[in-house]
This record gives C-alpha cells, structure tokens and sequence, in this order.
C-alpha cells in the first residue's frame, strides 16, 4: 500500500553521492537511468545537470517509491518516467527496444526506506512480519523460504549468501522448530539464530542474525541473479562513452561486478595458449577508475550504513 501521506523530505540518505556525481558525470540533454530508484536521492542529484532534451529513466519494483518519483519530477522540472519492476527485466526490454544511455546507475542491496519500515520484515532489529520482500506483490516471501525449504538448502544458502560459518547448525534449529510452531514473525527467527550457535559467537562482529538475514533476503528477492543479468543489459544500452556506475555493499556483489568489468576491458574469450585471437571479441569498457571507490571517513561517520559500500565505474569505449 502506498503510503497515504507524502513524505516531507527525501529520505534516503545516497551513498557515495559526491563521487557518483563526479563519476557519473551528467551533462545537459543526456539520457541517465537510475535503476534503483529507492527514494530518489541519487536521482535528485543526477537530474540536477539534466537540462534541455534531457531525461531520466527510474526503475524500482517497489510500488511505495511512486509518490519520491513523482516530487522530483515536480521538483527538478526534468523529463522522467518510472517503470516499475525488477531492474534486470526492465533494463533488458529497455536495450531491446534500442533505447540508449548516456549514464546507468545501480545503486544494490535494501534501501533504507525499506530498512526502515518495521512492517517490511528486512531488519534483523525489530520484532515484524517475517517478509523481506523489495517487491510487495511477489509471492515468495522469506515466510515461505524459512517454513518451506529443505534443510539442505536452507544451510547452503546461509553459507553461500550470508557467509555464515554455522549454517548448518542454524538451518537444523529452524527445521527443529518449525515442526510445532510456523515462523511467522522476525523475532521468532532471531532468538532460534542466538539459540542455535555458540554462546561466543553470539557477542561477535555484528549481530548474531546480521548474515542469516542478508542471505534469506538475497535468496527471496534473487539479488544476485538479478545483477548478472543487468549488467550485460546495461552495456548493451551505453553509448560510446556512457559510464557505468554500481554500488555493491558486500564481497558477493562487489566480485561478480569487479569480474564483469574485467571481462569486458579484456575482450578476447580465447583461451590463453591460443597464439592469435579467434574470438574476435573486442574490449567494451575500460574501469574509470582503476579500483574500487569507498566511503571516506567522514561520510561514515555521518551515515554508517555506508561503511561497506564499494563504487565501480566503468566507461563504454567502443
């Protein structure tokens, strides 16, 4: 549901919005698409130099951005539209029907306006439905991931999305419980979480529930897939010289985005002891710059949130 007020300010504090906009580079009369719109606050930045002829395309699968997207539309003045749905699947009807790009951003991982709200389920922090759902009217929720997957499953997701170094320990307690009592609520999840791993772990790095939680978040809303998939869509829709920026916030994300880009300045497919490229694949992307860019200090001490944000950018050289 929508919320019945709109909001007073833009709430979304952006990440790394100085450096986006340096590396980004908006200039007037060209195309930007913001594939994950959130609550606008990179947009409201970017469409800031979009003057003239200029147009910014939103994409976000959640209905609740509609009333940021339509502020800024009012409040910039620029040519806009919204398309709702998963980015990978807009961004690839976009490139089939040959619309082009001067400027793609991803900004990955929960927004804060969803972090934020109790009833959405996404924090390990506060007692709410068991959810996590970035698209409400999906069906698969984490209810069903956590009451219904096989035990197996459940621990090689944990490990695989979460890191979690007793996956398997967790994914026993939550099949145990379940037999006499559903999981319906996040709480619930949480205490059988602390329950199941050693009391020393419990007062680690972070909160016990911290990785369980990003990888049944990872699982329901198929973030990963969804980033292999948007990223040659995104390409195929630069222009000579369009940049590509994404914003990853942990290790999975960040090296299937540091391995596109490699792959993409590298070109050649050909394995290495062929003595002469057959492929004739040619480089399509140069990183600009050469590593990752992180948070400074400061920008940390102002928002945590964004302590494991990492940048890359890369720039169509074709």
């Amino acid at each position: 549901m929508l919320p019945s007020v709109l909001p007073t300010e833009f709430d979304h504090v952006p990440v790394l919005a100085e450096e986006i906009v340096a590396l980004l580079d908006p200039r007037p009369g060209e195309t930007v698409v913001d594939g994950t719109f959130g609550a606008g606050g990179h947009a409201l930045l970017l469409a800031a130099s979009l003057r003239g002829d200029g147009k910014l395309i939103a994409i976000d699968r959640d209905p609740t951005v509609a009333p940021y997207f339509d502020r800024l539309r009012r409040e910039t003045g620029v040519k806009a539209r919204l398309h709702h749905g998963e980015f990978s699947a807009v961004l690839r009807q976009l490139a089939d029907n040959g619309v082009k790009a001067d400027a793609i951003l991803l900004d990955l991982g929960v927004s804060s306006m969803q972090l934020d709200r109790p009833d959405r389920g996404f924090s390990y922090a506060v007692d709410a439905p068991l959810d996590m759902r970035m698209d409400p009217s999906a069906t698969f929720s984490a209810q069903e991931l956590v009451n219904d997957g096989a035990e197996a499953d459940l621990a090689d997701i944990f490990k695989r999305y979460g890191e979690e170094r007793y996956a398997r320990q967790i994914a026993r307690a939550i099949v145990r419980r379940r037999k006499t009592q559903p999981f319906v609520r996040t709480g619930d999840l949480v205490e059988v979480i602390k329950a199941a791993i050693p009391a020393p772990a419990r007062f680690g790095e972070g909160h016990p529930a911290k990785r369980v939680f990003q990888a049944l978040r990872i699982e329901v809303n198929d973030e990963l897939g969804s980033l292999e998939r948007a990223l040659p869509a995104a390409l195929e829709m630069l222009r000579p010289g369009g940049r590509l920026a994404v914003i990853s916030f942990h290790s999975l994300e960040d090296r299937i985005v540091k391995r596109f880009l490699r792959s993409q300045e590298h070109g050649c497919t050909c394995p290495p002891d062929f003595p002469v490229c057959t492929c004739g694949s040619k480089p399509a992307l140069r990183a600009t710059p050469r590593r990752a860019v992180r948070p400074s200090a400061a920008e940390v001490a102002r928002n945590p949130r964004a302590q494991s944000a990492r940048l890359r950018v890369g720039t169509r050289v074709d």
